[in-house]
């Protein structure tokens, strides 16, 4: 892979998204170039059973389903940049890539980085992620079908998180640093009226408790500075989502919470970037979605190609 080489496309991530659209992409003879990150793979590599992608009627394991599609994409011509993207220049084509060691110049881009979970930064919750802690209600809640679980937060993704969960777990407990919630009255009204639903006002999380799962939890009441124990079989952190455009800043249209703007379907204001996946889906953030976009901004970058006079190589 030369500097000095003109790509017709580049894919910026490897998740769902990335990967689905490497494959269409590279099936259309567009030979991608994927530039999967050095934490390759998007939030399925948190995650342990994967049982709501289809294709899978055992099951399967996140980092195993990833791997399975990145593999599918080398099999069609896929090229992979095992490298973060610290820059681009999308002022003026072909657009400008900077990895930590490579000048990447393509024709069209897709945009497929997703977003990442925010979490409360304990040890104890990053050790015990995929193994009764989670940050996807809809991926893993089937897991803990009448099972007593905590949702930590107190905003709109808190109450569709425990939404959710109510349906299966036997009971649901809301963890508020604050004493009100901060979501949107519709949903704070849904939620409160659940019958198997029960809030903790005034507390954060000190520490999720259990070795090879989560068997409970310990927390500290904010005002009085208490700290209490219980048991809990899960553990659902439901503290937002932040999207992975830091370095899309000034180059094109963020909404007010960092999520690229999209326009029929995958495009951007920008002739020839297109967009999949979570970092532009703030609401549904599931894996057949980010792949189902990837899908589509790949036909789009095909379409797109073949009404254009592509440059020729520097």
């Amino acid at each position: 892979m030369s500097n000095s080489q003109i790509e017709k496309l580049i894919i910026i991530g490897s998740g769902p998204a990335g990967l689905t659209a490497a494959i269409y992409a590279a099936r259309g003879n567009l030979t991608p170039v994927v530039i999967a990150g050095r934490e390759a793979g998007g939030q399925l590599m948190l995650t342990t059973d994967v049982d709501d992608f289809p294709g899978f009627n055992e099951g399967i394991q996140g980092p195993e389903l990833m791997d399975k599609m990145r593999k599918q994409a080398e099999r069609f011509g896929t090229k992979f940049v095992n490298e973060d993207v610290i820059s681009v220049d999308l002022k003026d084509k072909p657009y400008t890539i900077k990895t930590e060691s490579l000048i990447l110049n393509s024709n069209t881009l897709i945009l497929a980085t997703g977003a990442s979970a925010m979490w409360l930064g304990l040890e104890s919750e990053k050790r015990l992620v995929g193994r009764g802690v989670s940050s996807c209600a809809v991926c893993d809640g089937f897991f803990f079908k009448d099972k007593n679980v905590i949702v930590v937060g107190g905003g709109d993704t808190a109450m569709r998180e425990t939404n959710y969960l109510s349906k299966l777990c036997q009971k649901v407990t809301v963890v508020h640093r604050r004493d009100q919630l901060r979501a949107q009255s519709a949903l704070q009204e849904l939620v409160k009226s659940k019958k198997n639903v029960e809030f903790i006002w005034n507390s954060v999380v000190e520490e999720i408790l259990g070795e090879e799962k989560v068997t409970g939890m310990k927390l500290k009441n904010v005002t009085t500075g208490q700290i209490s124990e219980m048991k809990i079989d899960g553990v659902f952190i439901a503290i937002g989502h932040k999207p992975n455009t830091d370095f899309l800043k000034g180059q094109l249209s963020l909404d007010k919470k960092g999520y690229i703007v999209v326009e029929n379907e995958t495009h951007t204001k920008i002739p020839g970037v297109f967009v999949a996946g979570d970092v532009a889906d703030y609401h549904y953030r599931q894996a057949v979605t980010a792949a189902g976009m990837g899908c589509k901004a790949a036909m789009d970058a095909e379409e797109y190609l073949e009404n254009i006079k592509l440059p020729t190589e520097n």
